[in-house]
Order: structure tokens, then C-alpha cells, then sequence
């Protein structure tokens, strides 16, 4: 069955805000999303009254109990409307594991079948006070009495399992991860909003940490912030009449887990085999193919995922991402390499859950990343969250 997507080129992003990513916030969440509202309106050339549609993901990601308060710790769709004072047609938030990209496909679906004309797409990032992983419980329930007890329990010990398989099939080292975070965080230092601007980090100072879940280190996560990004959606006809060069959703797909698992099991096969399946879809839906992306842009949450990523995308062999990691073959300052963290990503910006590898691809593509840019791009990928939770994006500044 054909599964092109009807829809292909008919969206556009026509313009973007970005609040600086920081630690702690000295003030409500919703202050710095209505400021951040109304830049990318502004930005996109529109008013406040031509906003008709809003769509966004409120999940607040964090650890152990916290309250979700709308306006102070999550920014729902309907909140950021009102408080912006605008009157939408269509007005909505994704719920699930894969927020951005959940999110991102419920907006540019309301724009082909003309729910909207004109979306405010947003992330609002929470990070509560104290540790990540503080948790009050004191008894295990469900499927968590099996793990929590012995010690296995939040994400970082889930993936340093599953990339533990990886190592030990392929042959990887805690120096190829050394390139991969040193990477993310020599571009997100170029980037001003970003949380590490100004500080790189060296692959020296990556081996000198101690290690936390074998064989991963603090630095192979990213670091949770407190962050607004919006993005305005509409037409591509209407996008001909804006001041600034579209950039064209030419296709997606979404990966979900093919065995029953509990939450915090992930197994090196299930997320590859939901990878194939997510590479499969998407060059379905697009009508393109792996060779034909200029600019893919890796997830990496953990940095285990950007070999994931690269693999079952086919931006390389099987087992091989490590090796060519090794080579300097994602180094994007190099010439002919797979620029896979030329946003920074979340390791090199602060966890904005797979905002930078959108706002890249953004940013590219439509001639506005400054001293980035980047020469002769037209097509352009992101990946959000793991192939099994999350799934991908494909973007053109060319629709022909």
C-alpha cells in the first residue's frame, strides 16, 4: 500500500523564536512562552489575530512527583492562547512519549486539512528544583516492583544496558562516545541561546569523568533546562506571501515499540527494529531517500542514540556508527562528513527534547543561521527521541 504523504510540501515553517536555555528560571514558564509567542509571531510577520490555530506537547519531563501547574511548570495550548490573547480556531496538545514529534505532525495535519491557517507550534521545558532523579516513593507497584527494587529505575541505566549490548556485539569504546559529546558540545558553544554557549568540551575532559551506569558518564546525557522554542506553521501558498524563505515538511513517520515491554526495558533490537520501520515509513512518506538528505540531524538524549539513529536511518552500516564516529566522520567542520550534531543537539544545548534538531534544520534551510550556515543545502532531516518512542521529520527549502 502507498503510504506517500498527500500532504508533501504543502506545510511550511515560516518563522521561529527562542528563548535562552538556562539552569534554573527566575520566573514562571509562561512568561517566557507568551514573550516567545509573540517573537515568533513577530519574526513570521504575522499579528497575534492571525494566529488561528496553537499546538504544543505540556508533558512536564521530570523525575519523582512534581506539579504540573499551567503557565508555571508546563505550557498547555489552550493557557498560552489565552494569555497571549489570541482567539484560535483550533487549539490542541499531543500526549504521549514522543512530544515533538507528536506534536509537530498534529500541527502540520491541521494545516493540510485547513483546521488552521496560521499555528503557533511550542515547547515549553520545565526543570524543577533538586536533583533530576530524587524520587519520594517508598513502594513499587506494576511493572516497576520487578525493576525499581534492584536499583534499575529512570532512563540513564535503561539506555547504558541497551548500549551495553552495542558495545559488546560491535566493539565500541567510551572513546567514540568522547567524539560524539565533544561534538555536540563544540556546536551548541557556537549557539547563543544554548546552555553550554562558550563552553566546549573536550574529549580529554569527557574520559576523565567517572563513569555513572557503566559504561555512560553525566556528559552522555543532556542536561535538563528550563527553555521556550516556538515555531509558525502555515500553507505553502499562503508561506509565498511572508518575508522569509519557507522551509517545507516533505514527510514523516512515527516509530513505536514492537514487543510488550515494560516502560523502562528497551532492548538494543527493539529499538533498532523500530528504527528500520521508521526509515521505511519516512522515505514512504517523503518520496526520498537517505542519500538524498543534505543536513540529517541526530537525536541525542543520550548520546548512544546518535548511533542508533545513524544506522537505521542508513547514514551508515550496521555496528559501524562507532568507527566512523572514530574517523571524523560526523566532524562538521570538515568537509564531506555527516554533519549529524551541526545543531548541538540536546547534549550541546540543554534537554529541549528535540527542539535543536528542528530549529537546525530550520535554520539551514532557510538561510538563517549565520556564521553556521551552512553552503548548498535543500534537504534536511531530525530525528526525536529513540526510533521506538519518537520518529522523524524530513524537510525541503525546494519543493519541486
Amino acid at each position: 500500500m502507498s503510504r506517500v504523504f498527500k500532504a508533501r510540501n504543502q506545510v511550511a515553517l515560516v518563522g521561529y523564536a527562542h528563548s535562552p536555555a538556562v539552569r534554573r528560571a527566575t520566573r514562571p514558564l509562561g512568561v517566557t512562552a507568551i514573550e516567545t509567542a509573540k517573537a515568533a509571531i513577530a519574526d513570521a510577520g504575522l499579528t497575534v489575530g492571525q494566529i488561528d490555530g496553537f499546538v504544543s506537547a505540556p508533558l512536564l519531563p521530570a523525575s519523582g512527583e512534581h506539579k504540573a501547574q499551567d503557565g508555571i511548570s508546563i505550557v498547555s495550548s489552550h493557557w498560552l492562547a489565552q494569555h497571549i490573547g489570541a482567539d484560535p480556531a483550533y487549539a490542541v496538545g499531543f500526549q504521549g512519549i514522543g512530544q515533538l514529534i507528536g506534536s509537530l505532525t498534529l500541527a502540520v495535519n491541521a494545516i493540510a486539512s485547513g483546521a488552521a491557517d496560521y499555528i503557533l507550534f511550542h515547547r515549553a521545558l520545565h526543570n524543577p528544583a533538586g536533583s533530576y532523579n530524587d524520587n519520594p516513593m517508598t513502594e513499587a507497584r506494576g511493572a516497576d516492583q520487578w525493576v525499581a527494587p534492584q536499583g534499575f529505575y529512570g532512563s540513564m541505566p535503561t539506555i547504558a544496558l541497551a548500549y551495553n549490548e552495542y558495545c559488546q556485539r560491535y566493539g565500541a569504546t567510551r572513546e567514540a562516545l568522547a567524539v560524539v559529546v565533544s561534538e555536540a558540545r563544540k556546536n551548541g558553544a557556537r549557539i547563543p541561546w544554548s546552555a553550554w554557549y562558550g563552553k566546549p568540551l573536550s574529549v580529554e575532559q569527557y574520559l576523565a569523568e567517572p563513569t555513572l551506569f557503566d559504561p555512560l558518564c553525566r556528559y552522555d546525557a543532556d542536561m535538563p533546562v528550563e527553555g521556550v522554542a516556538c515555531f509558525v506553521l502555515t500553507s505553502a501558498e499562503r508561506a509565498k506571501d511572508l518575508k522569509n524563505k519557507p522551509v517545507y515538511i516533505a514527510g514523516y513517520a512515527i516509530g513505536y515499540p514492537r514487543e510488550n515491554r515494560p516502560m523502562l526495558h528497551w532492548t538494543l533490537d527493539d529499538m533498532m527494529e523500530a528504527g528500520k520501520g521508521v526509515a521505511a515509513r519516512l522515505w514512504r512518506s517523503s518520496g526520498l531517500g537517505v542519500a538524498d538528505i543534505d543536513l540529517p540531524q541526530a537525536y541525542d538524549g543520550f548520546s548512544p542514540f546518535v548511533y542508533i539513529w545513524m544506522e537505521t536511518l542508513g547514514l551508515c552500516k550496521l555496528g559501524e556508527a562507532h568507527e566512523l564516529v572514530l574517523s571524523g566522520g560526523i566532524d562538521s567542520d570538515k568537509p564531506r562528513t555527516i554533519p549529524v550534531l551541526s545543531g548541538g543537539g540536546a547534549i550541546g544545548n540543554g534537554r529541549m527534547h528535540g527542539v535543536p534538531q528542528m530549529l537546525e534544520n530550520y535554520l539551514q534551510l532557510s538561510g538563517r543561521a549565520g556564521e553556521r550556515q551552512r553552503a548548498d543545502l535543500t534537504t534536511g532531516l531530525s530525528c526525536h527521541s529513540t526510533p521506538s518512542l519518537g520518529g522523524a521529520v524530513v524537510y525541503t527549502n525546494d519543493p519541486v
